[in-house]
């Protein structure tokens, strides 16, 4: 049997996305009466246990991946490099192995994508992508969900990124590819996306009016757009912050910004949020945002995440 892993949106391609996305919606709608903590009636996981490994910190993956297992009916255990052998010199191809031996499935929370790409060569069970310095496919279904609930249909939408090109657009971009949807992405100079990722989406977009761009003019991206993204310009750490600061704050999502998208559009971030610095308090407290459903769909979105990789769906 094949093992079914989760490094980015197109392991499981347009087809098992929206199978992703349709099973997340209609589980999230069976059990909005039920405690939190409480067991889908059906409880398609009973008895697997998922493995995290966070090498990086985190609020949302963590808590939504254990929560995602418990209300499967499943469970999860947490190994960071402060508390396993990772942080003390185990190879990430020996720790596939031996977690590969006590659990049912990994998921993976790492700086470099290469070490996911290793824990995938060597593990027996399937291998989810949490976050890597290049992709983050699990926000955009997320995300995806929370446009999808909106009542957009995905095809023909422009959604409009301003700031850093990060690993959260170049998953962005491979969405766009994979539903047909354009991306204008603004980006100060020097702060492009992989050109890889866009090559790569607009060679799926050929034949089609949706397409991805980068620009420098914040005026251009947003105007008419229907999804409007952006993220922390600053990651913990970074080198170099007040030059970045600098160059990003022309892309800032103001009010004033907001208004120049469509009359329907929503706003999207992914949080943890610096209010003041990539948006502004009024944007992202505002009618338009839909933060707070986007960061609850993280929970449904690893749920059914985790049935794909089973087979259990798509």
């Amino acid at each position: 049997m094949t093992i079914r892993h989760f490094r980015d949106l197109s392991d499981a391609g347009a087809d098992g996305i929206a199978a992703i996305l349709d099973d997340a919606l209609t589980r999230k709608r069976a059990r909005a009466h039920l405690p939190k903590g409480a067991p889908d009636p059906d409880a398609p996981l009973a008895g697997h246990t998922l493995a995290m490994v966070f090498e990086k910190s985190s609020t949302r993956t963590r808590v939504s991946f254990d929560m995602a297992m418990r209300q499967l009916g499943g469970s999860a255990l947490i190994l960071d490099s402060g508390t396993s052998q990772l942080g003390r010199g185990e190879t990430v191809a020996d720790t596939a192995r031996v977690l590969s031996g006590f659990c049912d499935a990994i998921m993976v929370r790492t700086d470099d994508h290469a070490k996911l790409d290793e824990m995938v060569e060597y593990a027996t069970v399937p291998v989810i992508n949490g976050l890597t310095d290049a992709s983050h496919p699990c926000q955009i279904v997320a995300d995806l969900l929370a446009v999808v609930e909106e009542g957009k249909s995905l095809p023909g939408l422009k959604w409009a990124w301003l700031g850093d090109g990060n690993n959260v657009l170049h998953s962005i971009i491979e969405a766009a590819g994979l539903f047909k949807f354009s991306v204008m992405a603004g980006c100060p100079e020097g702060y492009d996306p992989d050109p890889r990722w866009a090559a790569a989406a607009n060679a799926l977009l050929e034949g089609t009016n949706a397409r991805v761009d980068i620009d420098r003019d914040p005026h251009r991206v947003i105007a008419g757009a229907d999804v409007v993204v952006t993220d922390t310009w600053i990651s913990m750490g970074q080198a170099h912050a007040e030059e970045k600061l600098a160059a990003m704050m022309p892309y800032q999502v103001t009010e004033a910004l907001m208004a120049e998208a469509d009359g329907q559009a929503i706003f999207l971030h992914c949080l943890p949020a610096h209010r003041e610095e990539e948006v502004v308090t009024a944007v992202i407290d505002g009618p338009q945002s839909r933060i707070w459903r986007e960061a609850e769909n993280r929970l449904h979105a690893q749920k059914s995440i985790i049935r794909w990789c089973f087979g259990q769906i798509g």
